[in-house]
């Protein structure tokens, strides 16, 4: 496939997106999730940087300092995520259209992200110093911790896109029928009980997060802060 031709796919895809959004129709959503698919699950790096404007050594520089996640292709190569890509791509677009910023419209948008982390708090109770923690429980905590952050900022939109997230691991046989029953229940509540859900240290929350579709929702920053904290 030519650049040329997964531009064009990459902006229908935007476009679809946005319908899908204001819309909430799933076939909107299906012929998304099919030029997605297109396009990969990660894109190269100058991809990457010329949809965001951005130079390949400046694209590089974030990603190295872990603003930008990056993951390792099946082609054995460093590229990034598209859903990372397509959320970078949103926020972009809306500095350039607010006249804020012609130039270097991706630096506040990693500045803002970092200084969210740094106000993160990791909302658990942490092992005490010198006590040896359980790697077990560690792992859970920060499912807790991710999920805490997450909670306030949760909307309806945000629970669609993981329901249909939710119907591809079903659909590819990639969770236990028993986990996916639970998540479909949970998301058919409204926002605010979803929100004390997936927030609660308890056996249901715990249960939920070993296998959670909210997962990469949070900025780079905001996961290496957890991963940090906790």
């Amino acid at each position: 496939m030519g650049l040329k031709e997964r531009h064009r796919i990459f902006e229908n895809v935007v476009r679809l997106r946005r319908a899908e959004q204001q819309t909430r129709n799933r076939d909107v959503a299906r012929v998304r999730e099919d030029l997605e698919a297109e396009l990969g699950g990660t894109v190269s790096r100058s991809f990457a940087a010329n949809l965001l404007g951005v130079s390949h050594t400046a694209l590089n520089n974030w990603i190295a300092t872990g603003d930008v996640p990056v993951v390792i292709s099946g082609r054995g190569r460093k590229e990034v995520p598209l859903p990372t890509l397509l959320d970078l791509y949103e926020r972009v677009e809306q500095v350039r259209k607010s006249g804020r910023r012609k130039l270097h419209t991706l630096e506040p948008i990693m500045i803002e992200a970092r200084r969210r982390a740094e106000r993160m708090r990791p909302g658990v109770a942490l092992p005490k110093s010198g006590e040896r923690p359980d790697p077990h429980r560690v792992a859970e905590l920060r499912g807790l911790a991710y999920h805490r952050a997450l909670a306030p900022r949760l909307r309806r939109p945000m629970v669609d896109e993981a329901q249909r997230k939710l119907a591809r691991w079903m659909r590819d046989g990639r969770i236990d029928p028993h986990y996916a029953e639970a998540w479909e229940s949970v998301f058919a509540m409204p926002v605010t009980e979803i929100r004390k859900v997936i927030a609660a240290d308890d056996v249901r929350g715990r249960d939920l997060r070993q296998n959670s579709p909210l997962a990469g929702l949070l900025s780079e920053p905001e996961r290496r802060r957890i991963l940090e904290m906790v």
